[in-house]
């Protein structure tokens, strides 16, 4: 494993806001008409722009998050952000052997794995603060668009006791 900084170039470098998804050969369902945080605010970066070169998936991304935006910039942070974790996790590795970067990734997994919050309390879109806080780097100071946007605002949340039964099986 490699000390990458920067990860590595095979992204798109020009975008087009005058192609349709067809038109480059993307078979892509239709893209809506707004943000998916915020469903009333055009998002012409996720509407309007196509790539013109097409980017190879990188291999340093770790998380399996692929975008559902054409613009180059959002794959690039994604794949920036899979790197800089790699690289720590590498230095802790080195600095304390296997079992430290072993031991971080299983507290990780044990935490996204058995977080369970009713859509009451603001469900599975509402982020998890132990996730954050594990994360390496801490990413529990950071605000991102989803912590204040949630996309569905208007809707109501279904019942407590109807997810708990739901999630109890007891939906009969």
């Amino acid at each position: 494993m490699s000390l990458r900084i920067a990860p590595p170039s095979g992204n798109a470098t020009h975008t087009s806001n005058l192609t349709t998804r067809q038109q480059a050969g993307l078979q892509a369902p239709r893209p809506s008409k707004g943000a998916p945080s915020a469903p009333g605010l055009p998002d012409t970066l996720r509407n309007k722009l196509t790539q013109t070169a097409t980017a190879h998936a990188s291999s340093t991304n770790s998380s399996g998050e692929v975008p559902s935006s054409t613009h180059p910039l959002e794959a690039r942070l994604i794949a920036w952000r899979a790197t800089q974790d790699a690289m720590k996790m590498e230095g802790l590795r080195r600095a304390y052997g296997i079992a430290e970067p072993v031991r971080r990734g299983m507290e990780l997994k044990i935490v996204r794995d058995g977080t369970f919050r009713p859509a009451v309390l603001g469900g599975v879109r509402g982020g998890n603060i132990h996730e954050d806080i594990l994360v390496i780097g801490g990413r529990d100071s950071e605000v991102q668009w989803e912590d204040i946007y949630h996309g569905d605002d208007l809707r109501e949340p279904p019942a407590f006791h109807d997810e708990m039964e739901k999630r109890l099986k007891m939906d009969f």
